[in-house]
């Protein structure tokens, strides 16, 4: 006897469904097919700053950028309730890579606003959770890294956390843990003390012990390397047995979009694995934005991964872990996993990155930095002084200006905001202008028009150091 269709697919299968998901698409295409770049409306600013000051006032300090959205766009266009349309090249710092109402993500969250509830998590499940957790596993596995688990939760600081819970448990009795400088792994009590920013905890106590390895140098390289060796020998030798893992970003994020060469990692992790040490890479903003759709696989670092974390981009956050440090039962747990529509949008997600043509020397992210890169690079020859690199890698692209300071990367990305380019900071010393554009749907006309506002801002823009 076949098994009964479940009311649930019954649904689904209603021909109501897929036409008013047609005619949901037919009007989001038909609202957003003329957007285009454009100043605010005068009428409108005023109550735009009526709504900023409010906002201010309830959650207690002022927005970064004065941006409320209207709730609509196209790919890498963003209207706001000033009226002005933007190009968002930071999308909530890579958050939407798949651009602003995509029409295709939109049909596929029609199951999710029809599904029985809004969050799934820890006493109940939805089917798409299995799924999803699937798909990450395979995605991880598929150049033989050996991470046969996933724990889904609903944000990077959550999967970082969950990620040195693991660690510290399977090493009982160590109290710290290994960083690179200029780290950033999040912003809660515990990660404020991973992330190599003291600013950031000012008047926090001291929940953890953390030993920073310098990161590579570029202009150094074989003795960059030999430096961090020394240093992490050292901190080993200081404190044998002590440290839960390493913990690495393999392109640093907030620390200014700086990568390294596969022989370098090699050398770190093969010292960590000689002292036992767990390694896990922080995969929160790399995660598909590389070469490859996890950084560690771009750099043939499979064997090395004991633990991964990712976000920001799959909507839904996510520790992967290999069954060497697989933690007792209790150890992992939390109301909520994540809504079903962010569930379901990373599944979309992921179908695009293995679906489409993303990866490689010739791929759609080599090809995205690319174009920034050149017309950076033909901007640096026209005003040397005003911009340097590096520039970045796939997905992730940044430029030095001016002097590198604080200051001058402020007045730069409030020049772009003011012009029509949302970007936003990274780095220190120096700090760093940078862009995650919603790669999944930004065009090449999109990205030339934005970079035509770089050019404009920064050749407008002079500075004293």
């Amino acid at each position: 006897m076949d098994a009964r269709k479940l009311i649930a697919q019954q649904l689904l299968d209603d021909p109501r469904v897929a036409e008013a998901t047609r005619l949901l698409q037919a009007a989001v295409q038909e609202h957003t097919a003329d957007l285009k770049a454009q100043p605010a409306s005068p009428q409108q600013t005023q109550q735009l700053q009526n709504l900023l000051n409010e906002y201010a006032n309830l959650r207690g300090n002022p927005l970064f950028f004065p941006y409320l959205g209207s709730g609509t766009g196209r790919s890498s266009l963003v209207e706001l309730v000033d009226g002005s349309v933007k190009y968002d090249m930071i999308t909530g710092i890579g958050v939407h890579a798949m651009g602003h109402a995509n029409t295709d993500l939109l049909a596929e969250l029609v199951p999710a606003i029809l599904a029985d509830t809004v969050m799934q998590g820890n006493l109940q499940q939805n089917v798409e959770s299995l799924k999803l957790s699937r798909e990450l596993v395979a995605l991880a596995k598929r150049n033989g890294a050996k991470l046969n688990h996933c724990f889904l939760s609903s944000s990077g600081a959550m999967a970082n956390e969950n990620a040195l819970k693991i660690l510290f448990q399977h090493r009982p009795g160590a109290q710290r843990v290994l960083a690179f400088e200029n780290a950033f792994a999040g912003r809660s009590m515990v990660l404020n003390q991973v992330t190599d920013r003291p600013k950031n905890r000012v008047g926090q106590p001291q929940t953890i012990a953390v030993d920073y390895v310098p990161f590579y140098d570029a202009h150094a390289d074989a003795a960059s390397l030999h430096h961090s060796l020394r240093v992490l020998e050292r901190h080993l030798e200081r404190f044998p047995e002590a440290h839960c893992g390493f913990i690495m970003e393999l392109v640093q994020g907030e620390g200014g979009y700086y990568g390294a060469p596969r022989e370098y990692f090699v050398a770190l992790c093969s010292l960590l694995k000689k002292h036992h040490v767990p390694i896990l890479f922080d995969e929160i903003q790399t995660f598909g934005r590389t070469l490859q759709p996890f950084a560690f696989q771009m750099l043939e670092l499979d064997d090395y991964a004991d633990v991964v974390t990712i976000g920001k981009m799959t909507q839904v956050c996510a520790t992967l872990f290999s069954e060497e440090v697989n933690p007792k039962p209790g150890l992992l747990s939390q109301t909520f996993t994540s809504s079903t529509t962010a569930i379901i949008a990373a599944r979309w997600v992921l179908r695009q990155l293995t679906e489409g043509d993303f990866y490689g020397p010739e791929g759609r992210n080599a090809a995205i930095q690319q174009r920034f890169a050149a017309r950076f690079e033909a901007l640096r020859q026209k005003a040397p002084d005003k911009i340097s690199g590096p520039w970045g890698v796939g997905g992730m692209v940044a430029f030095t200006p001016f002097n590198g300071s604080a200051e001058a990367a402020k007045r730069v990305l409030h020049g772009l905001y003011d012009a029509g380019v949302i970007a936003f900071v990274a780095g220190q010393n120096p700090a760093r202008v940078r862009f995650l554009p919603p790669f999944l749907s930004v065009t090449d006309e999109e990205i030339e028009a934005a970079c035509d506002i770089v050019d404009q801002v920064m050749l407008s823009l002079s500075w004293e150091e």
